[in-house]
């Protein structure tokens, strides 16, 4: 009961634009149904070899990089709302432009150009997150717009997979269908308040100078905790990679059982995480809550290189789902108490790339030490290396915060 308790009670306080951004995000990410299915649309229907179509794929995740760049850059120009609206709006004829394109070079193009558009709204989200959240509720509103990414994220599959058998030009038309309902909905929502909120700030800076802020890429303390940011992710990828090779070629599971464990995920991301986001709040430190997160990641990959039956395949990903829950979410916490009021879209967009960067490397990184070395290797090292990282997270962590206010004495 006093679980229960604790869950309703994460919700509250979380303000009416919260919840917008969390439902806008969820209507976005529930028309993400591209992505799983272009290799399969690649191979089948335009009957590229499987190498090309993974250069292709390789290119929606350098795109993801330089937008979580060029978003963050543009967010501290023109301000989140406008970055969002752009965003959305333009990737739907982006969407319905990917059919006509059917040779490798021209589909790896789009592709490219439909990643960075779409990526640009990440970091502007994530600013738009904090401006709308009281200090003490930052992470429990990251949190709300994970849970909304992971219904998304469960719903777009599921109509992909239908959409796709009737026709792909239907499942990339749906796709910019999604984009157009999420920003009008987001346009008619925060177009006032964005208003109202920008002629506030003009006062303010009218009333008093204001202060230029440092560049993120300068900050030195920041980079090394970005670094950290980018060698967890590499670790924690590898469920969308290695592991469901793992789960076919040595655990001999069906795809039947493998989307059951994914699907699992999916729904204990949802179920546990705003209670357990809580509960860190209100037990932990953010340096402990890094550490704990971090260890129980490594933990529940480590722990495949001894067992893997179902019932352990079951274990380690919930294990992994609960440090998952305790580094994400407030990884873009610290990162928004560590900028200032003027360069929030900069540190997220760096930290953004991070992750993106990380979405690059582990596929190869992985196959590689999997094919070579063997999975008992992978997983082994990938839980030395977590335990590394999850010492890194708790010294840098307090050393980068203590001083937030004195932010620029740490610059080059």
């Amino acid at each position: 009961m006093r679980l229960i308790n604790l869950y309703t009670s994460s919700f509250k306080g979380l303000s009416q634009e919260s919840w917008m951004l969390a439902l806008v995000m969820l209507i976005n990410r529930a028309g993400s149904m591209v992505l799983p299915f272009l290799g399969v649309y690649m191979t089948a229907h335009l009957h590229f070899s499987i190498e090309n179509s993974g250069i292709i794929l390789s290119f929606f995740g350098i795109g993801s990089v330089l937008g979580s760049w060029l978003g963050g850059v543009i967010t501290d120009k023109i301000g989140e709302y406008r970055v969002q609206s752009l965003s959305l709006l333009l990737s739907v004829p982006l969407f319905c432009l990917i059919p006509l394109f059917k040779t490798e070079v021209g589909l790896a193009a789009i592709i490219l150009a439909q990643s960075i558009v779409s990526e640009t709204f990440r970091p502007a989200n994530s600013v738009a997150i904090t401006k709308y959240a009281k200090p003490e509720n930052i992470t429990r509103a990251f949190s709300l717009n994970r849970m909304a990414v992971n219904l998304g994220f469960s719903i777009g599959p599921a109509l992909g997979g239908i959409l796709s058998a009737i026709s792909y030009e239907f499942l990339f038309f749906s796709n910019a269908l999604a984009a157009l309902l999420a920003g009008l909905m987001y346009i008619w929502f925060f177009k006032k308040r964005t208003k109202s909120a920008r002629q506030n700030t003009k006062k303010a800076k009218d009333a008093m100078a204001v202060k230029k802020e440092s560049s993120p890429y300068r900050d030195r303390k920041f980079l090394v905790y970005s670094l950290l940011c980018m060698l967890f992710a590499i670790c924690f990828f590898q469920l969308f990679s290695t592991l469901t090779i793992f789960y076919k070629d040595t655990a001999h599971l069906s795809q039947q059982n493998i989307g059951f464990i994914l699907g699992y995920s999916g729904f204990l991301i949802v179920l546990l995480e705003m209670g357990f986001v809580q509960l860190a709040e209100k037990y932990f430190t953010l340096a402990f809550t890094m550490l704990a997160g971090t260890v129980l990641c490594g933990l529940s990959y480590a722990m495949l290189a001894f067992d893997y039956s179902l019932v352990a395949l079951l274990v380690s990903m919930t294990i992994l789902c609960i440090g998952e829950i305790w580094t994400l979410p407030f990884m873009s916490t610290i990162t928004a108490l560590r900028s200032g009021e003027n360069n929030k879209g900069a540190y997220m967009g760096l930290n953004g790339m991070s992750i993106s960067i990380a979405f690059i490397i582990t596929p190869y990184i992985g196959t590689i030490i999997a094919d070579k070395l063997g999975f008992t290797v992978l997983w082994i090292g990938t839980g030395i290396l977590a335990i590394a990282i999850a010492l890194g997270f708790y010294f840098i962590v307090p050393w980068m915060l203590k001083d937030k206010n004195k932010v620029e004495q740490d610059f080059v």
